[in-house]
């Protein structure tokens, strides 16, 4: 959507820039503010989740009906990133309000729809001959609004315990809880790694294409590269069950480590084993989110679950905002280019770390 607005309305790179990052910030503020006041705890989480999916939806629409500028652009989308906070952590708490035992998998189809919600997109994009920009935000804003919907009339989960009141300290309480600081650490290292690898994805593809001088569907491979992340987390939340979550997350997060480190050898790779080797990192990065979700969850005091999940994701995703602005600025130094995934590594080394002793 973002390029084809660029054409029609002459944006520059750095406003893209800056109407990306401003969703991040959105989601980042308003996971904090989530966390604070302790919504999904102290209300029904199912209302705080249509709620936010409504306004989530209204503000993604908002464009649609007023004058197109970039100052407009960005105040929107940074609100949609607001209220993003009240619907991916919130589910994670509703799932947690359902299910006691089996919360890895059933987790791990809740992050497998978040993947596919991820790489869509990049499907869109390869198909927007097909589309509209005006079509695909209607769509995509309809789609917000319906999935909203549902969950309200969805009754509430029988494990569900209320925040007896306010508190503050609730925040900073999440984190003196042994087992959930582990599990944090692992899916702070996680998210060093995930949004950066995806996020450069297409850089890497069509820098890729330009040195080979071949052509390549860059969107669509994006698609493909990261949706295959949806398979393999419901597969680590089935393999859960029987090996727990600590297996498949420490597992994930090692396979993709690995695939960092081995990253330089990518640019001299024939593009098929170029794409094998983007779909087996694209397969493993990502099925350790929702175990380490399951893990924080399962760790924190029952009645502060949605806060810790809210305060858990909202420092995830300002790590990852800072790894992407790391790769940024290291792809503008020509003749590095082969290294600049190398700069993912500390996310997977540090998140093995942080589970290292879990649970001693």
């Amino acid at each position: 959507m973002l390029p084809a607005l660029q054409i029609q309305f002459n944006f520059t790179n750095e406003s893209l820039g800056h109407m990306t990052s401003a969703v991040q910030i959105g989601f980042i503020i308003g996971t904090l503010v989530f966390a604070i006041f302790s919504l999904a705890d102290r209300f029904v989480p199912n209302l705080v989740f249509f709620l936010s999916a409504l306004a989530g939806a209204c503000f993604n629409a908002a464009i649609l009906f007023t004058e197109v500028s970039q100052v407009k652009l960005i105040f929107f989308r940074f609100l949609t990133g607001f209220f993003l906070a009240g619907i991916y952590p919130v589910g994670m708490k509703i799932a947690a309000d359902w299910y006691e035992k089996g919360l890895g998998k059933a987790l791990g189809f809740l992050v497998g729809a978040l993947v596919l919600g991820t790489a869509f997109p990049h499907l869109l994009n390869s198909l927007q001959q097909f589309f509209s920009w005006k079509s695909v935000l209607g769509f995509v804003s309809l789609f917000a609004l319906s999935g909203g919907a549902l969950i309200l009339f969805m009754p509430v989960g029988p494990y569900r315990r209320k925040a007896p009141k306010f508190k503050l300290s609730a925040v900073t309480d999440v984190f003196k809880v042994k087992p959930l600081l582990q599990s944090a650490l692992g899916y702070f290292g996680h998210m060093w790694e995930l949004y950066a690898f995806w996020a450069f994805v297409p850089w890497f593809l069509s820098y890729y294409a330009n040195r080979q001088e071949i052509s390549i569907n860059v969107s669509l491979w994006s698609f493909v590269i990261i949706a295959i992340g949806s398979v393999f987390c419901v597969f680590g939340g089935l393999t859960s069950l029987k090996k727990g979550s600590l297996f498949v997350a420490k597992n994930s997060l090692l396979l993709s480590g690995i695939a960092c480190l081995l990253s330089p050898f990518l640019f001299f790779l024939p593009f098929p084993l170029v794409i094998a080797y983007l779909l087996f990192w694209g397969a493993m990065v990502i099925p350790d989110s929702p175990q380490f979700s399951s893990m924080v969850a399962k760790a924190a005091p029952p009645e502060i679950i949605g806060t810790a999940l809210t305060i858990v994701n909202c420092t995830g995703f300002t790590i990852s905002v800072i790894s992407i602005q790391l790769l940024s600025w290291a792809s503008g130094f020509s003749g590095y280019e082969m290294y600049i995934f190398l700069l993912l590594l500390p996310g997977p080394i540090s998140g093995l770390l942080g589970v290292k002793d879990y649970g001693k």
